[in-house]
């Protein structure tokens, strides 16, 4: 089944799986050099990529690398390996970088773990590429086009983020990938039409 996942996929897969793996024998020190921390507590640059190789339990990396095979078999086949390694890590660079800037604001010392800001980087590009293709939630089963489940689940997401009713949750760390994925399709559009 592995062979069948593009490489890059398949790399980040692996990585992170054996990374949590790590994670389970080391602990929390490897939390403490490679999660994402606020500035102004144990932040180091590193961070804003390293974070998204970490995860909070076994729900947290299986849901997460679910995904990653869901959405980014069809992204990379789409895009190439060289341009979906690039996507993959602005999403979670600039998701990185939002959550940054909203615990700035609050104030917050906490951390911030997974790979969900590339995530949603992808399932953003699932939604521009392919509008139409039907994602089926599990509860309830009700088949939406990909452009409606992602627009939804980012409304989600934002009032989530605003009202704070889901704690623990990088919402805007999830729209900052978003934001990313969005600008790197809107720049390759435009630059796709100029050649």
């Amino acid at each position: 089944m592995l062979a069948k996942i593009p490489p890059v996929t398949r790399a980040l897969l692996l990585t992170n799986v054996g990374i949590f793996l790590l994670q389970l024998l080391i602990g929390p020190q490897l939390e403490q050099w490679f999660a994402l921390w606020p500035p102004g507590t144990n932040f180091e640059p590193w961070q804003l990529l390293t974070y998204a190789f970490l995860h909070e339990g076994f729900l947290h990396i299986f849901l997460n690398m679910f995904a990653l095979f869901m959405f980014g078999t069809p992204i990379e086949s789409y895009l190439g390996a060289r341009r979906f390694i690039l996507f993959y890590f602005v999403c979670v660079l600039t998701a990185g970088l939002t959550q940054q800037t909203v615990a700035m604001f609050q104030h917050s010392d906490a951390d911030t773990m997974g790979a969900s800001g590339g995530i949603f980087g992808l399932l953003l590009a699932f939604a521009m590429y392919f509008p139409r293709a039907r994602i089926t939630l599990i509860f309830p089963p009700i088949p939406l086009p990909a452009w409606a489940f992602v627009s939804i689940y980012g409304l989600v997401e934002l009032f989530q983020g605003v009202s704070g009713s889901e704690p623990g949750v990088a919402h805007f760390a999830h729209l900052g990938g978003m934001l990313g994925a969005a600008a790197m399709i809107l720049f390759w559009r435009s630059k796709d039409a100029r050649t």
